[in-house]
């Protein structure tokens, strides 16, 4: 079947308990419904790209990455606009080309950076900066366009679509038209079409999927009433007053835009417009230090003098195996990891703070050259490989536990050597586990808490028991849902939406380094409390080759440290 239509208007498990259009389960739906590609436009976010692009990679559809922007009448960087009842408008960007992503990367970025503020706010200023190589398309029913027109501001709707026009260009704007079967998105869509033929502008066709299929509106309903801390039976609750936001088939679009066929083919215009690759290639920042020129042969200096400074010479099988592994290091372009985690060590033991190392590069005898460990695995048989394989695209793994009470200062040693903008904390997500997930459930169904307490503690304890694994290992979970209804129904929804992200926090370790500012690179996401963090979780940094380190506080040392001290004071 000749494809016919691609979504572009995707919002996927990273639009935090609002999507839930599950990143594994959207790709191959997209193959079976011939689409040639689809486009993920989070809330504010890129969470997601990495792992959007591999999964829909694997299906062989083309990935497009997008961005739905907060839009401030005001300035970003001010206060006003964006809190409490205050209107931020939608707008739909698309990522055409590499310049595009580039540009993608520093407004998500920056919107956080300087523009948070309940959400993170893109203003006029930013969206021009940003404007090269994307593809704008006009919003939803919360942009600023549906928005006007409903206010019955028509002059001040073909105002902004123009100033949209002369920023993006005719070529790159498209009227974006929606139907979900609500009055206000009837009464937008004839001016909408109006407008863009008085200004030549082609329109476009999207849905805005929040979930994947048709009957996942009722436990989406849910996941709404977790993410506003409302139940099901609260008059003012916030709801979508469509049960239609849900990723529709070619045929259901076709169908639904039978009269504005030119918007159902220019999806497929614009998904071959949309060029992006991914640059998966090592980004590892230079080690500088003055008076070394060769980073490598300094490597081999400092590796060699710290044998020498423990075995007084080296012997023939010593030097054989260090110059096997210094060749596998400089082969795979490890020498300025080494060296960057080699000085942020020797940092902490010159400032007395407690530091250790463990986890596979304590297989290697250059991190026992450079002090990082004082294991030899020569003396316990540890094979270099497990470490760093040439045949195996694995970023060496070197996990640095610090002090608890000083760990600090060695990331703020790091962030001043390679620069504030060129550093940052990595990001996590936080789901919804098995336990977790049935109180949420239960409290939004209006369950009686003892008769919810009870259902969840029948759950078995552990990081990753999944309810199905419940049913299994606790058949009496079974047979209580079998026997009450609302029982039942809890595990109904609980299933549906167990392991989708909730939040987003702070990883407990990681620390990610870049030779320039670093949303050039990836996106960056700023906390409530003003940590500034990658938008990318660790896994997906390593599959695009940053260089991430493993800043660890342990406690132990910090007790350990603390008993020396009242030793030598005693």
């Amino acid at each position: 079947m000749a494809a016919s239509f691609c979504h572009l208007h995707v919002h996927t498990e990273f639009s935090l308990l609002d999507g839930a259009c599950r990143i594994e389960q959207m790709a191959p739906i997209a193959r079976r419904m011939d689409m040639p590609a689809v486009a993920m436009t989070d809330h504010g976010n890129m969470f997601g790209a990495v792992a959007f692009c591999a999964a829909m990679k694997a299906e062989g559809v083309k990935p497009i990455i997008g961005y739905e922007a907060y839009m401030t009448p005001g300035s970003r960087r001010d206060r006003t606009y964006g809190g409490g009842n205050q209107i931020l408008h939608h707008l739909t960007l698309l990522a055409g080309n590499q310049t595009g992503f580039n540009n993608l990367l520093k407004l998500a970025s920056l919107a956080y950076v300087e523009g948070l503020y309940y959400k993170p706010r893109v203003d006029w200023e930013l969206l021009a900066d940003c404007a090269e190589g994307l593809i704008c398309l006009s919003g939803c029913l919360k942009g600023r366009l549906n928005d006007l027109i409903l206010a019955g501001a028509p002059a001040e709707a073909e105002k902004w679509i123009g100033e949209l026009r002369d920023l993006f260009g005719p070529e790159n704007l498209y009227v974006e038209l929606q139907d979900h079967g609500l009055a206000d998105q009837r009464r937008c869509m004839p001016e909408a079409l109006q407008l863009a033929r008085r200004l030549d502008l082609p329109v476009v066709a999207t849905n805005d999927a929040h979930y994947l299929q048709a009957e996942d509106h009722s436990w989406h309903d849910v996941l709404l009433c977790i993410n506003t801390h409302s139940t099901l039976n609260d008059p003012g609750r916030f709801r979508m007053e469509s049960d239609q936001l849900y990723f529709k088939s070619p045929e259901e679009m076709a169908h639904l835009f039978r009269e504005q066929p030119d918007a159902l083919s220019n999806t497929l215009r614009i998904a071959e417009m949309c060029e992006v690759e991914l640059d998966d290639g090592l980004k590892f920042p230079a080690f500088h230090q003055e008076g070394v020129e060769d980073n490598a042969a300094f490597l081999r200096r400092q590796a060699e003098r710290g044998l020498c400074g423990r075995y007084g010479e080296l012997t023939e099988e010593m030097r054989e195996r260090l110059d096997y592994e210094l060749g596998v290091i400089e082969q795979m372009g490890y020498v300025d990891y080494m060296l960057i985690t080699w000085d942020f060590v020797r940092f902490a033991r010159e400032e007395g703070i407690p530091v250790g190392m463990r986890g596979s590069g304590s297989s290697s005898l250059v991190a026992h050259a450079l002090g990082l460990t004082d294991v030899n695995p020569m003396d316990y048989g540890l094979i270099f490989s497990r470490f760093l394989d040439p045949e195996r695209r694995e970023q060496p793994d070197i996990d640095i536990d610090l002090c608890e009470n000083r760990r600090e200062e060695v990331i703020n040693y790091v962030r001043e050597r390679y620069g504030a903008e060129s550093t940052a904390q990595i990001i996590t997500f936080g789901t919804l586990q098995a336990r977790n997930c049935v109180r949420d459930v239960g409290r939004v169904l209006d369950v009686p808490l003892e008769k919810v307490d009870r259902l969840a503690k029948m759950i078995p304890m552990g990081p990753k028991v999944t309810l199905d694994d419940a049913l299994q290992r606790a058949p009496e979970v079974l047979q209580l849902a079998e026997q009450d209804e609302e029982v039942k129904r809890i595990l109904g929804y609980a299933r549906r939406m167990e392991g989708l992200p909730r939040h987003a926090s702070t990883h407990a370790a990681g620390v990610v380094i870049a030779d320039r500012p670093l949303w050039e690179l990836v996106p960056l996401f700023k906390s409530g409390d003003g940590l500034v963090m990658t938008q990318w979780a660790m896994d997906d940094l390593d599959r695009m080759g940053m260089l991430k380190l493993d800043f660890l506080g342990l406690r132990t040392l910090t007790i350990i440290e603390r008993a020396l001290r009242l030793i030598a004071e005693r």
